[in-house]
Order: structure tokens, then sequence, then C-alpha cells
């Protein structure tokens, strides 16, 4: 992992949302949480888009094509197009979780559906999704594009973009801005835990959180 994937995995999804945001650059999206408790991943984008297959097939399993291109550590992020609040299908399950682990993968994003829970969750490969389903991609979905623009929410996702994903959701970054939301990210930080270093000494919440608190995305 280079330097800005090291600073990456040091930060939460929040502190990258209100760095985003002190931009004015999109790149968060909520919904899309870890499938199993704790898990949490940084790193480089490998973009890929699944679609329903009607009647469509395919000599290539989904997902593989992303895994054999990814280097270790790269983020396999998948657009599940079409999948809606009630997906009919997963587009990632145990087997591909296995061969991602085997490659040392840093982790799987899903705008849709994966399965195999307990499995992903026993491999400790993180994978983040908007929901969990028994049902297979056979016959149901197909792999579209890999290393091309996704959408995930509303946010454009390219080839070499940057994510990070947690407890709270998810956020993108652009490669051309990764430097810029990162110190942006950092100083935030640093003001955090003067903050949270004055709640412990005794300082009043309302002097602490006051307007310092509410401006503090202003000026950075």
């Amino acid at each position: 992992m280079n330097d800005h994937g090291k600073r990456l995995a040091a930060l939460d999804v929040c502190v990258v949302s209100d760095a985003l945001d002190a931009l004015g650059l999109p790149g968060a999206v909520a919904g899309v949480l870890p499938v199993w408790e704790g898990s949490r991943l940084a790193g480089r984008i490998i973009p890929m888009r699944t679609v329903p297959a009607q009647g469509r097939t395919s000599t290539q399993h989904l997902g593989t094509a992303a895994i054999e291109r990814a280097k270790p550590g790269d983020i396999i992020v998948v657009e599940q197009a079409g999948a809606g609040a009630a997906p009919v299908s997963a587009t990632w399950g145990g087997l591909l979780a296995q061969a991602a682990r085997l490659r040392d993968i840093g982790g799987i994003v899903i705008d849709g559906a994966c399965r195999d829970v307990d499995e992903i969750r026993e491999l400790g490969l993180p994978v983040s999704a908007r929901t969990a389903v028994p049902f297979t991609a056979r016959g149901r979905y197909v792999e579209d594009t890999v290393g091309r623009p996704i959408r995930v929410g509303e946010v454009t996702v390219a080839d070499g973009d940057w994510v990070v994903a947690d407890a709270s959701g998810v956020a993108f970054i652009a490669a051309s801005r990764i430097e810029d939301v990162l110190r942006h990210a950092e100083r935030l930080v640093a003001k955090e835990r003067l903050m949270a270093e004055g709640l412990r000494r005794g300082d009043l919440p309302s002097a602490v959180l006051g307007r310092d608190y509410e401006e503090m995305l202003n000026g950075q």
C-alpha cells in the first residue's frame, strides 16, 4: 500500500465525508454497509458493472476479470445495475470471496447485494453492500464492464479512484483529488482530537461544541 493508501486507511468515512463537504466535492454514499461487524476497507478502486442477464449468458463468471486485474490491496467496487430495493440476486459470493482473499485484494464494495455472508466473515474479507440475499447470479446477472466508470448512488467512480468504507457508509475520492482530501481530513482529525481533549479535561460541551465546531469546515 502506497502513502495515500496508508493515510486513507487511518481515516474513517465520516471525516472523509466532512473533507469532501469542505472542498465542495461529491463522494459520500449512505446505505452501503459492512456485511459483517467490524469490516472496514480503504484502497484504490477497480470498478465493475453487472446487469440483468435478460437471457444472456457468459463463458466467464462475473467478478473473475476484476479479481485477476486487481493488485494486492485494491478494492473492487461493483455497480449492480437495476438491482433496486429488492435485488433478485447477489453479484458476489463465497467462491469469489475466496479468490479475492487468496490474491490479497483489500475488499469489495457492492451497490447491490452479496451472499454467503457467513463464509465471507470467516474469510475475513471486508465487504460492504446494500443488502444480502441467498439468490445466485446464475441466469439472473452477468458482467457488463470492468475498468470503466460506474455509478454508486449519485457518485461516478472511475478506475484508480479511492474508497474508504466502514460502519457509517462509504466515501469515494477521485484520483485527481486524493491529496487534497487527505490533507483536509487530517486537519479535521487534528481539530477533533483537540476538542476531545478539552471534553476530557472538563471543558463545557457548549464551549467545545460551539461556533468553532459549527464552522470548522470553513477556511480549509
